[in-house]
């Protein structure tokens, strides 16, 4: 298990790079970071939120099609689920359902 501040740092690499995939690849999406909360807004006013969850080391995603936490796996250097399923292409294919068009962020 990750220390306090590889969580830390590992967290808050993933929330810059999410940033950066929304603003570089995908324009039409919205997005507001406040207070360790990445929100990202579609035309339709639907929302995918994305948080830290501190106490468990975790990083909490709620989509129009549900909620799912992620787990730094250090071997893979990825957020997974524990189905396998790596963060940043499940928000890729989230934000594909939300904006009916497709979103490629990786």
């Amino acid at each position: 298990m990750q220390s306090d501040t590889e969580y830390e740092d590992a967290a808050h690499a993933l929330m810059v790079r999410l940033e950066q995939l929304i603003e570089s690849r995908a324009p039409m999406i919205d997005f507001d970071s406040e207070n360790e909360i990445l929100t990202l807004e579609f035309p339709d006013r639907s929302r995918i939120i994305i948080n830290k969850q501190r106490p468990l080391k975790e990083i909490w995603v709620a989509a129009r099609s549900g909620g799912y936490h992620y787990r730094y796996d250090e071997s893979r250097q990825a957020w997974l689920r524990e189905d396998g399923s790596e963060i940043i292409a499940d928000i890729e294919r989230f934000a594909t359902e939300q904006l009916q068009a497709p979103v490629a962020l990786s």
